[in-house]
C-alpha cells in the first residue's frame, strides 16, 4: 500500500531521523527527542534541549508522559490521536494534564510523598481558576504561567521560577504588564513596591528565605487577593503577637466599618517599609495623623504613647552611653550592660503594644524599662566615681614617688658632694 500523498514528502526526513535515532532506541528513548532535535523549526527543537534539566526528566518521565501519543513510533504514527497524543494543551486542558499525576495520590507517593495533591482543587478556587472555568479568558495564569514548560526546577534551585528569591519576578511577568492587566484594571506597581520593601530586603540583602513574598501572603495555587476590610489574618501568619494585641483594639472594631484593610492601612502592602517610631504620633509622616487629630482624646491618646516610648528610647540610649564610656575606660559594668537588655526589650514590647491602643499597656512597659535604666544610669555614675577615685589616687601615687624620687636624688648628690 502506498503512503499517502501527504506523507511523501516527509519519507525521506523520517528515514534520516530513523537512521539516527537507531541507537537511541536501543537505549529506550522516546522517538521524540530523536525528530525534535533534528528539525530546523527552533519552536519545536528548543523544548528537547530545555526538558534535559526539567524535574520531570530526572525522575524518568517523557514527552509522552504530558503530550501522549506512541514513543516509540516514528513519524505521524507516534502523534496519532487514537493513541491518546494531545499535543499542544489548550489553556483550559493544562491544569487537567498537570492534575492527570499531581492529583493522583497513589501515583504521587512514589515520587514526592510530601508533595500536596490538591493543588488542581486550588487552582479551581482561585482568582485565575474561576475566570478560566467561567470565561474561558485566555490570558489568565495556569500551571504554565508560573512552572514554565519543558524547564520545571524544583522551588529550592536557586533557578527554578518559584524559588523564593524569583517567585515575586514570576509573578510580576503579568502583574507587572500594564498592557496585559489593562482590561482587568489591576495596578501594576505592586513589583516595584515590593522590591522597595523591608520584606524584599530581608529576602534580597540579608538572605532570608523565609521571609514573605507574593505567594505566602496571596497563596500558591489558590491565589486570590486577601481580603479588602480585614488583613490580619493574612499578616498574623507572621506577626501573631500584634495580630493579637491589634484584635483587641478598637482599630479591629472600626476599620472594617470604615472600609480599611487592617493592618495594611497604617502600613501598606506590597511597599511594607521597616516600622519606626515615627509612624506613631500626630507629626507629619505619621500613620495616625492620617485619622486622629490633636484635639481628639484618640489623637491625645497616639501622642501619649509616643512620648512614653521617646523617654524609654533616650533614657535607654543615655544610660548604655554612660555605662560604655565607663568601660572603655577600663572600668568593669558588664552586669549593668547585661540588665540593659531587660530595658531593650521592654522598649521592644512597647512598641508591640501599641497596636493594642491602649496608653496604660505601654506605660506599663516603658515603666518596667524606665526602672532598669534609672538603675544602670546609678551604676554608671558609681563607675565613674570609681574611675575619678582611680585616677586621683594614681596622681596621688605618681605625686608621692615623684617627690621620694626628688628627694633620693638630692641626698645621693649631698653625698658625693667633697667634704
Amino acid at each position: 500500500m502506498r503512503a499517502p500523498l501527504w506523507r511523501r514528502p516527509l519519507l525521506p526526513l523520517f528515514g534520516v531521523l530513523l537512521a539516527l535515532a537507531a541507537p537511541l532506541r536501543g537505549q529506550g528513548e522516546e522517538t521524540c527527542v530523536a525528530c525534535h532535535e533534528a528539525l530546523d523549526d527552533e519552536r519545536l527543537a528548543r523544548p528537547v534541549a530545555a526538558f534535559r534539566g526539567d524535574i520531570h526528566a530526572t525522575k524518568g518521565f517523557g514527552c509522552a508522559s504530558c503530550h501522549g501519543g506512541d514513543p516509540q513510533a516514528f513519524g505521524p504514527e507516534a502523534m496519532d490521536p487514537a493513541k491518546g497524543f494531545l499535543g499542544r494543551p489548550t489553556h483550559r486542558q493544562i491544569a487537567q494534564v498537570c492534575g492527570r499525576c499531581h492529583s493522583d495520590a497513589a501515583f504521587m507517593k512514589h515520587y514526592n510523598p510530601g508533595m500536596r495533591i490538591d493543588q488542581v482543587v486550588e487552582f479551581q478556587t482561585s482568582v485565575h481558576g474561576r475566570r478560566l472555568a467561567e470565561r474561558n479568558d485566555p490570558r489568565v495564569a495556569t500551571c504554565v504561567s508560573c512552572h514554565p514548560v519543558h524547564g520545571i526546577r524544583p522551588p529550592t534551585d536557586p533557578q527554578s521560577s518559584v524559588h523564593p528569591l524569583r517567585v515575586a519576578q514570576t509573578c510580576g511577568r503579568c502583574h507587572a504588564d500594564s498592557a496585559l492587566m489593562a482590561p482587568y484594571g489591576i495596578p501594576t506597581d505592586q513589583l516595584g513596591k515590593y522590591e522597595t520593601s523591608v520584606h524584599w530586603e530581608m529576602m534580597a540583602v540579608r538572605h532570608d528565605l523565609a521571609a514573605p513574598t507574593c505567594n505566602d501572603c496571596h497563596g500558591n495555587h489558590g491565589a486570590a487577593p486577601p481580603g479588602l476590610s480585614w488583613v490580619g489574618n493574612v499578616c498574623g501568619q507572621c506577626h501573631a503577637m500584634v495580630q493579637g494585641l491589634f484584635e483587641r483594639s478598637v482599630h479591629a472594631r472600626v476599620f472594617p466599618l470604615m472600609g480599611k484593610p487592617g493592618c495594611a492601612t497604617c502600613h501598606g502592602s506590597h511597599g511594607v517599609q521597616r516600622a519606626s517610631d515615627e509612624l506613631l504620633g500626630l507629626a507629619p509622616g505619621s500613620a495616625c495623623v492620617a485619622c486622629h487629630v490633636a484635639s481628639s482624646e484618640s489623637g491625645q491618646h497616639a501622642m501619649a504613647m509616643r512620648r512614653l516610648i521617646d523617654s524609654l528610647h533616650i533614657d535607654l540610649d543615655s544610660a548604655a552611653g554612660v555605662l560604655e564610656r565607663a568601660e572603655q575606660a577600663g572600668v568593669e559594668v558588664s552586669q549593668g550592660l547585661f540588665e540593659l537588655q531587660e530595658a531593650r526589650t521592654a522598649l521592644v514590647g512597647a512598641r508591640t503594644a501599641v497596636h493594642a491602643f491602649r496608653v496604660d499597656s505601654v506605660q506599663r512597659l516603658v515603666a518596667q524599662g524606665l526602672t532598669i535604666t534609672t538603675q544602670a544610669h546609678e551604676r554608671g555614675r558609681r563607675a565613674h566615681r570609681e574611675l575619678r577615685f582611680r585616677r586621683t589616687g594614681l596622681v596621688v601615687s605618681l605625686t608621692i614617688i615623684l617627690v621620694l624620687m626628688v628627694g633620693l636624688i638630692w641626698k645621693i648628690r649631698e653625698l658625693e658632694r667633697p667634704a
